[in-house]
């Protein structure tokens, strides 16, 4: 959307929980794309853990990033296309901004809980965890329910890059949270 390749309209009240109208987004959420990044995620994932990574690691990886597309399957209004620009599907959620907030919610608990349950880890790291995860429920507060006059398309577009990449850059570092480093003295 930044490059002009897809396109995006900021539309107020376009849906009861999102402003955001992707009328045009056939590489980055079409179905078609969406298993070719999944295949791309799974890929790169074993090429560059090969040591340490078994294949059903990389498949978990594939699958996770194929869910974006599920996901966004339910949420989405029909603008999500099956292969280029055509054949849009989408179940509508976001015309319902509680249930999909819930839902939204939801899905970060349970996440957060399973990864929590399924890796040892420091107090300090699972409280840095917690806390992200606190943090990323008041933005979504923020997102669904705090009245604001539209932006500009661009300027939406270049806020969501910087907020994910943002978000990314935070849980790496959540990540590293109590990681002692091994300091070898000879």
């Amino acid at each position: 959307m930044l490059l002009g390749i897809e396109k995006l309209r900021v539309i107020k009240g376009f849906t009861a929980a999102s402003m955001l109208d992707s009328y045009f987004h056939p590489y980055s959420h079409s179905l078609i794309t969406a298993m070719a990044w999944s295949g791309v995620a799974a890929l790169l994932y074993k090429t560059i853990w090969r040591a340490k990574a078994s294949s059903s690691a990389a498949v978990i990886v594939g699958l996770a990033v194929f869910s974006h597309w599920i996901l966004d399957l339910i949420a989405h209004p029909r603008d999500l296309a099956i292969y280029d620009d055509t054949w849009k599907v989408g179940f509508g959620l976001w015309n319902y901004r509680d249930p999909e907030f819930a839902l939204e919610i939801a899905l970060l608990a349970g996440g957060i809980i399973v990864y929590l349950a399924r890796n040892v880890m420091p107090p300090i790291r699972n409280t840095a965890i917690i806390g992200f995860g606190i943090v990323l429920v008041i933005v979504q507060i923020g997102d669904t329910y705090v009245p604001r006059a539209p932006l500009t398309d661009k300027a939406t577009a270049m806020g969501v890059w910087i907020f994910y990449t943002l978000f990314v850059l935070v849980a790496f570092l959540v990540e590293k949270v109590g990681s002692r480093r091994q300091i070898n003295v000879s």
